[in-house]
């Protein structure tokens, strides 16, 4: 009683998280596997922000879009891999309770930034193909930092309200994580008080955030689409096609492993594939992102050979 007196959640003040394998054999293929995932995620994320800064011809609202969607890949990537790495290397990888609580709250602020970054940029899109003659105006300065700034002030707000409940939430039996870090599902599964409040406001957020993404990815897509359409030349076609087919295949790829681990039917939905979805979206998709915007797309490939040949000058 004495430590539920003291806010520690009766007598858990640490877990275990299990990792992503637990085979002895598969730990040192893992570690070197992820460590070098880890390390292009690292380097493509900080290169493209470093590119966008150095290239004046970059410092559109695209670009800063684009640079705050690596900041934000970068970030969550950070949260959570390394200490996954640890699991490997160690027999019981621990985690202090304020430790999981915080790396809770830095996975949803950079899962809702993202998903929110990923909208912003549809709408960015949109105005850039269907309204070209307005986008200065639409998207000036003040508007498109006031977008990233809303959407950082927002994904703090949905992580503080879930992080926060979580801290009332009370574990005082079973300490071991399920998972190779501290999620929201997984942490609710040994919570001994009652998880009626957290369970709506994971579905009340999921739900909105979701929606709100979405439709705003899939109206700002039908307009242009349809302004693609009305573009007589081939050429026109193209180049119109051509500045939104990154984006495209990043908001693919990010929706895609979020849906096949949240909306499976529970009967199919095991841990083990729970755990290998959120693989993809926490590393995988981080490391793909920088990829995808630079191999498909021709000014930040002409940024790239200006930047090297200046260095070759120097």
């Amino acid at each position: 009683m004495e430590d539920m007196a003291a806010g520690n959640h009766c007598t858990v003040t640490e877990f275990f998280l299990v990792g992503l394998s637990e085979e002895p054999e598969l730990r040192l293929p893992l570690f070197l596997f992820f460590t070098g995932i880890y390390l292009i995620t690292v380097a493509g994320n900080l290169g493209m922000i470093t590119l966008i800064g150095l290239s004046s011809h970059l410092h559109t609202p695209m670009y800063f879009f684009l640079s705050s969607l690596s900041f934000i890949d970068f970030c969550q990537s950070t949260v959570v891999t390394p200490k996954m790495l640890l699991s490997f290397l160690t027999k019981q990888n621990i985690i202090s309770y304020t430790g999981c609580m915080a790396q809770l709250y830095l996975v949803i602020t950079f899962g809702v930034a993202e998903c929110y970054t990923l909208a912003a940029m549809a709408y960015d899109r949109y105005v850039a193909i269907c309204n070209p003659l307005l986008y200065n105006v639409t998207m000036s300065y003040q508007i498109y930092s006031s977008l990233i700034s809303g959407i950082y002030i927002f994904a703090v707000f949905c992580s503080s309200l879930n992080t926060g409940f979580m801290f009332r939430t009370q574990f005082c039996h079973l300490d071991v994580i399920n998972h190779y870090f501290c999620d929201l599902l997984p942490l609710l599964k040994l919570a001994s008080s009652n998880t009626y409040t957290n369970e709506i406001l994971i579905l009340f957020f999921a739900t909105l955030n979701a929606f709100v993404t979405v439709l705003t990815i899939f109206t700002s897509y039908i307009f242009i689409i349809a302004t693609i359409c009305c573009i007589h030349s081939r050429e026109g076609k193209f180049k119109a096609f051509r500045t939104c087919s990154s984006h495209i295949s990043a908001v693919a790829i990010f929706y895609g492993s979020g849906a096949f681990t949240y909306l499976q039917p529970s009967s199919l939905n095991s841990m083990g594939q729970a755990k290998l979805s959120s693989v993809f979206y926490t590393t995988v998709v981080p490391m793909l992102n920088p990829f995808i915007y630079s191999l498909r797309n021709k000014d930040v490939s002409i940024a790239l050979k200006k930047i090297l040949e200046r260095k070759k000058f120097m």
